[in-house]
């Protein structure tokens, strides 16, 4: 069977144009932004997995000392081992998304729709939920889950820092984990077991 010069021609101009879509196919998976994708999944809130509670304090970086939830009042004053400088915070198994509340009050930092930083009895609002990012300095900084690009930050005085005013790179926003004096963590760690043919005859005895 034969071809004409005009059917091979155009054979040959529909190959040149796969090649060139495979082309750009291939060089936008290699551009694709990660980023994009992980802060979406990082909004979402995980109802799925098992939550993690953990207690410790937070370092201001500016103030040298620890933040502290005082009922529906908020400083970063506290000393190493205050009472109200301990703090519990729930976390997802994703996304990294807190709430925090202080172990002697009950009450959860919250930031208000003004950006101030409140406490409040009730945490089950999404302006009482942040998103922990973990610096290039090793620091953490707190986003705001509902105001995005809002921060937890402090002054030298351990004053709140409304959150319009915070950015990410600002040391007032910059915190250290800390355990509290003579403490541990409070999340105990996964137990595994391993279930073979022997361990399932075992049977429980009863005591004499």
């Amino acid at each position: 069977m034969s071809y004409s010069p005009l059917s091979a021609c155009t054979c040959l101009w529909l190959h040149y144009l796969l090649l060139c879509i495979q082309a750009q196919m291939f060089v936008a998976e290699e551009n694709v932004d990660f980023r994009i994708h992980v802060e979406n999944q990082t909004r979402a809130r995980d109802d799925v997995s098992r939550k993690q509670l953990r207690l410790y304090q937070l370092y201001s970086r500016t103030s040298g000392k620890h933040i502290q939830v005082l009922g529906r009042r908020i400083s970063a004053k506290g000393e190493d081992g205050d009472k109200y400088a301990q703090l519990l915070v729930e976390t997802d198994t994703f996304g990294s998304q807190v709430r925090i509340k202080g172990r002697e009050t009950d009450f959860y930092l919250c930031m208000n729709r003004k950006g101030k930083l409140v406490g409040k009895p009730d945490g089950t609002s999404k302006e009482c939920v942040f998103i922990e990012k973990v610096l290039e300095n090793n620091y953490t900084a707190l986003m705001s889950a509902k105001y995005s690009g809002w921060y937890v930050g402090f002054t030298k005085k351990g004053r709140p820092r409304k959150g319009p005013k915070t950015r990410e790179n600002q040391q007032d926003v910059h915190f250290m984990k800390r355990y509290p004096k003579g403490q541990v963590e409070l999340q105990k760690p996964f137990k595994y077991t391993t279930v073979t043919k022997r361990t399932r005859r075992i049977r429980p005895t009863n005591p004499s």
